[in-house]
């Protein structure tokens, strides 16, 4: 039986962005507001924390501005409620800014071990649990329990991730899916870089692109220069490119040509069948989009490298990578982690191999002077059993993140789940909890492994890191509520 990760149980409005937020104007500045239960809490961030939100900030759309309005939002998690608009607001700032971390009063060290003790042997989290809390303005470790012990991360490794492909490749690279035409014209070759989102829609729009190039090749700039064969080519990753748990509904093949990640229900996100040949099926719709837009395809579609002196006919480009890494975390997407992984390895110059991908994640994080002892990166997922980090990495890529010296890593904080609103957290914090919408944490789950790692604020306004790594677990109905608890007793120090 495959094992399964978490996945989400609401799909956002808009999966390229995120959660959307509420602000009102006091004097001129800007206040961020907590729509949920635990907003009584009273956290605010002025005007000079707007700047830092994250990407999806500046995209919200007027619509779902006004319905925050003009909603009444007193409690958590909307258990699936759906809008026309999209769902409700998620909290931002408070959980995510590094700015709150400024003039505040030194932590209690002693306090947080007497909030966190009683709750850290709690029969649901297994046999086994390593923690660390830092905070993030200094890095100061605040409590360790076992911080430096490597661990089963499961899906929080997804962090090591997403950090590492931010700092090497930037918030605004995007993957691009060509297709390039050889000197006679008569030969048509798909392109894939490795964009695990790629569309039928977007095949088409390159189909199109495709189909004018070849009119202008005609004589009368009208039709297509006679037919065309079509090739496909997938060369720039290399290596297995079945995951070592494979065949799994958690995650398709992993190749540098796909669409719609492979998947063959229609879904966007979740445990769903996948194909097993993703390159071909992406060619054949290549071709029927060819085919509609008027050029004549000759054949099958067949694997074969672009030749050199081919030309590019068309292209699509993948949303901003900062957009996906923040889907990669919020919504737990294996496929886009393990994409995320491979172009770290080809920008490190290394092999878009997962072994490649272990050593390009590896050496970026310790360019980032990130404590990788004991680490090792099996997979960009969280799939493999194999995977190794320790609490104490955890909390310094998230306290990274939070650097203010380093804007481009901000996804890695904005594209965490909020608990009780999105993602993987969606469900796991009731209405009144006190930790809804103030955690903001990645979640990870194997058999007998529960992982929660992220960002709180505490009583006093500092931002703190979290990361609590458990296993021997009997179920997840039993480790979660152990996680969310620790996380939530981080919000009340």
């Amino acid at each position: 039986m495959a094992e399964q990760v978490e996945e989400p149980s609401v799909r956002p409005s808009d999966p390229w962005r995120g959660p959307k937020f509420l602000t009102t104007k006091h004097n001129g500045s800007h206040t961020w507001q907590v729509i949920a239960g635990s907003a009584t809490l009273g956290l605010a961030v002025a005007a000079g924390a707007v700047l830092a939100a994250g990407p999806w900030d500046n995209g919200q759309r007027k619509a779902e501005r006004a319905l925050a309005a003009a909603a009444d939002r007193t409690g958590g998690a909307h258990h699936g409620r759906t809008t026309p608009e999209g769902p409700r607001p998620a909290p931002s700032a408070p959980a995510v800014l590094p700015a709150l971390t400024a003039a505040k009063a030194a932590q209690d060290p002693a306090g947080l071990r007497a909030a966190l003790t009683p709750l850290v042997d709690a029969p649901g989290l297994g046999k086994k649990l390593a923690a660390s809390v830092v905070d993030t303005a200094t890095g100061e470790q605040l409590y360790g329990h076992g911080a430096t012990t490597p661990m089963t991360p499961a899906s929080t490794i997804k962090i090591a991730t997403t950090t590492a492909a931010l700092s090497v490749l930037g918030p605004d690279h995007r993957i691009a899916t060509t297709a390039a035409l050889s000197p006679d014209s008569r030969t048509l070759t798909l392109v894939g870089g490795g964009d695990p989102t790629l569309a039928k829609a977007d095949l088409r729009a390159m189909a199109a692109e495709a189909a004018d190039a070849l009119r202008e090749d005609g004589e009368d700039g009208e039709n297509p220069a006679g037919p065309v064969r079509l090739t496909y080519d997938v060369s720039r990753y290399t290596g297995p490119e079945l995951h070592p748990i494979s065949p799994n509904e958690n995650i398709a093949p992993v190749t540098a040509l796909m669409i719609d990640e492979g998947r063959l229900d229609g879904s966007d996100r979740g445990p769903a069948d996948r194909t097993d040949d993703p390159a071909g099926d992406a060619a054949r719709a290549f071709a029927e989009a060819l085919e509609k837009a008027g050029v004549q395809v000759t054949g099958a579609p067949r694997e074969a490298r672009a030749a050199d002196e081919a030309r590019t006919v068309a292209t699509h480009c993948s949303a901003p990578l900062s957009a996906l890494a923040e889907r990669t975390l919020t919504n737990s997407d294996n496929d886009i982690a393990e994409a995320l992984a491979r172009q770290t390895a080809i920008a490190k110059g290394e092999k878009a191999s997962f072994a490649g991908a272990r050593r390009a994640v590896t050496n970026e994080l310790k360019k980032l002077q990130l404590p990788v002892g004991g680490a090792h990166f099996a997979d960009g997922s969280g799939l493999d059993r194999k995977d190794r980090v320790t609490p104490a990495l955890l909390t310094a890529l998230l306290a990274r993140a939070a650097d203010p010296d380093r804007p481009g890593l901000r996804p890695v904080l904005t594209g965490l789940p909020i608990a009780g609103f999105s993602g993987t957290l969606d469900g796991r914090y009731e209405r009144d909890a006190a930790g809804t919408g103030l955690v903001r944490a990645k979640t990870g789950t194997l058999r007998g492994v529960n992982s929660l790692a992220g960002t709180v604020v505490d009583r006093q306004g500092r931002l703190l890191a979290f990361a609590f790594l458990a296993s021997g677990s009997t179920s997840a109905a039993g480790a979660e509520p152990a996680l969310d608890a620790l996380a939530t007793a981080l919000a009340g120090v």
